[in-house]
């Protein structure tokens, strides 16, 4: 297992004996890839390893994913137990989940819903966004609110009521308002890092051993383009 960088690419915001909880940079592989990079399970499992002198293999199972551009919370169980009631909670979308988004463009409404149904290509690693169902569509829907604008930059709260690939970034673009940075879904040119500016900011849940409510923030990132809100 490879040695955690100096200084590593995360900052644990929480953990205990069943959870751990980061706030990623951006640029960074949550689960590994065909690029064969490190990825973030691997760097947390080496932060566990070496911080609890722990001998052989350490158990964290992914519970969510971040897109590789996108900085933000993070939640790995650090056992099978916490995994799999984790896993109810998100497939019964009984956990809260907060986003903030960057958008080049004003919505024409400060605040909304928006539903749509996604198809996926997995050749290009794309997604499209349709009104109404279509063959191999899923469903996806968020409600977002304006709460920051300078010049031409708005900034987005977002709560995504669904999990699907891309579907922040897909659906923000299909009403005007691509993420800055995110050429793949519209906006005109790349932020100087390669990644987008969209941030998973926090999760509310149950903790899935003790019972008590949970509601885990991650700071924004002190880079361009988060730095002036």
């Amino acid at each position: 297992m490879p040695k955690v960088s100096n200084p590593a690419p995360f900052t644990v915001l929480y953990e205990d004996n069943h959870l751990i909880a980061v706030n990623k940079q951006a640029g960074v592989l949550v689960q590994s890839d065909q690029t064969g990079d490190v990825p973030l399970s691997d760097l947390v499992k080496n932060y566990i390893k070496e911080k609890y002198q722990k001998p052989g293999e350490v158990f964290l199972g992914t519970i969510h994913r971040l897109d590789r551009p996108v900085s933000g919370l993070v939640l790995f169980a650090r056992t099978s137990k916490a995994l799999e009631r984790m896993n109810e909670l998100f497939r019964d979308r009984d956990v809260k989940k907060t986003y903030w988004a960057i958008v080049g463009k004003k919505p024409a409404e400060v605040e909304g819903k928006l539903q749509h149904w996604l198809v996926k290509n997995e050749a290009t690693n794309t997604v499209r966004a349709f009104k109404k169902a279509m063959p191999g569509s899923q469903h996806a829907e968020l409600d977002y609110k304006l709460i920051g604008q300078l010049e031409r930059m708005s900034l987005l709260e977002v709560y995504p009521h669904t999990g699907r690939p891309h579907q922040i970034r897909v659906q923000l673009a299909s009403m005007g308002c691509p993420i800055v940075g995110d050429v793949k879904y519209g906006y005109p040119n790349t932020n100087a890092d390669g990644n987008i500016l969209l941030h998973g900011r926090a999760l509310e849940f149950v903790h899935p051993v003790r019972k008590e409510k949970m509601s885990i923030e991650a700071p924004t990132p002190k880079t361009e383009g988060w730095n002036i809100f």
